[in-house]
């Protein structure tokens, strides 16, 4: 950008953020919404996010599984990326799409996601005397 904006800067208050980075299924709402040029309904968002979650091929997730995404989406997550600007939700469609602050807040979980780890998990590469 040239008018000395960071180039992954998102549009929306910082706590605004944080709030829509608090939640898993909000980060997952986000960047499947940055994958597509169109608009995704709450179904098909909560097969994909209830087959990443436990850890399935999309088609093997079951109406009770994909019921229990379904609606803390609906109830919960969708209405909250809507108020924070960085999703657009119609509630009467069940759709949701994406905003401009979708891309940037999206490329931060990317970012976020490659450079973290999870402390406990590096214990087991240690080599048997102790030592990395």
């Amino acid at each position: 950008m040239t008018d000395g904006t960071p180039r992954h800067a998102i549009p929306i208050a910082p706590d605004d953020a944080f709030s829509a980075l608090s939640n898993g299924r909000r980060r997952r709402v986000l960047l499947a919404l940055d994958q597509t040029n169109e608009s995704l309904t709450a179904s098909a968002l909560a097969v994909e996010i209830a087959a990443i979650e436990i850890g399935i091929n999309p088609s093997q997730v079951m109406g009770t599984q994909r019921r229990r995404v379904y609606v803390s989406l609906i109830q919960s997550h969708l209405g909250i990326l809507d108020d924070l600007g960085v999703a657009a939700y119609d509630a009467q469609a069940k759709c949701v799409a994406s905003t401009d602050a979708t891309e940037p807040i999206a490329e931060h979980i990317r970012r976020l996601e490659t450079a973290c780890f999870d402390p406990d998990s590096s214990e087991e590469t240690e080599g048997a005397d102790g030592t990395e």
